[in-house]
């Protein structure tokens, strides 16, 4: 039996990726390109599939960020509660079963992209100030709109 050369974390919390920045660009390319797709593309169901668990894996890695983002807001904040609406949401979209259709890949790239529209408001949302009673601030500066939650299409074929 050959030594393992691997060593297995324990991070329950998810310490270790929350200070690791996401590699965004790919993905967005990816979003854009499945969201450009027709029924003339000819991909296959396998191609499919595989593309839908690159989203799949890519969207859990930014629900955790948004998670880890609106938890630091305080619990009766807006931006907390859109985040919490979103994430609720994707959490649904990610249990849904993958089919190797173009429609259930698209439905993927949805979610990343509302997720990602969700992250960058997080990321504008001000910290509330240290001193302030209950973490809220005294005055409000966010004038950013609601986004939009991910389409309710699951990944059914049409």
């Amino acid at each position: 039996m050959h030594p393992s050369t691997h060593t297995v974390l324990h991070d329950p919390e998810g310490l270790i990726e929350a200070g690791l920045p996401l590699d965004r660009e790919p993905y967005e390319s990816l979003v854009k390109a499945a969201l450009a797709w027709t029924g003339e593309d000819t991909l296959t169901t396998r191609d499919y599939e595989q593309i839908a668990l690159q989203l799949t894996g890519h969207a859990r890695a930014i629900a955790a960020d948004v998670r880890h983002r609106a938890d630091q807001l305080p619990k009766n904040s807006g931006p907390r509660a859109l985040a919490e609406i979103v994430l609720a949401e994707a959490e649904g979209r990610l249990a849904a079963k993958l089919k190797g259709t173009a429609r259930c890949t698209q439905n993927r790239a949805r979610l990343v992209r509302a997720l990602y529209e969700r992250l960058d408001r997080l990321e504008t949302t001000p910290a509330p100030e240290k001193g302030a009673p209950n973490g809220r601030r005294e005055a409000s500066t966010s004038t950013s709109p609601p986004s939009a939650s991910p389409p309710r299409a699951p990944c059914t074929p049409l």
